[in-house]
């Protein structure tokens, strides 16, 4: 295997091992409180709340999932290996970690939010692979 694909194959299988951390700290987090129902969380909380901005971090991610694992599956199924390609899982990645971090750390309803700028470089980072695959398919 070369460097480029062990590059992105690394960041990929970091980038599962992140979702499984947010959905541990997600659950547990909510599994606390009393009276915890599975699968629900009180319609009171809010960003004041760190079950709320788990859950939601959680939530996010989950929601920005399937195009990310999908073009990432497709570029390897189709053994697409390039540099530019590797450094965008990586943005990718990095970037839904500082989400994550961010969200974890800041109660704010303030928008944009000072995460909301890595969930941007996430969205160009997830662009930016999507044309890189479509181009290369042509």
């Amino acid at each position: 295997m070369n460097q480029v694909a062990y590059s992105a194959y690394m960041a990929f299988f970091l980038y599962l091992v992140m979702l499984f951390i947010q959905w541990l700290v997600a659950t547990f987090s909510k599994a606390k409180e009393p009276n915890a129902v599975p699968g629900k969380i009180s319609e009171s909380l809010s960003h004041d709340s760190f079950i709320f901005r788990a859950h939601r971090t959680f939530h996010n991610t989950l929601e920005n999932s399937a195009l990310f694992v999908g073009t990432v599956l497709f570029a390897f199924a189709t053994n697409y290996q390039s540099p530019i390609f590797a450094i965008c899982v990586w943005a990718y990645l990095l970037a839904r970690i500082a989400h994550m971090a961010l969200y974890y750390g800041i109660a704010t309803e303030k928008n944009p939010s000072p995460r909301t700028y890595f969930f941007l470089i996430g969205v160009v980072a997830n662009v930016v692979m999507l044309i890189l695959l479509g181009l290369r398919l042509l």
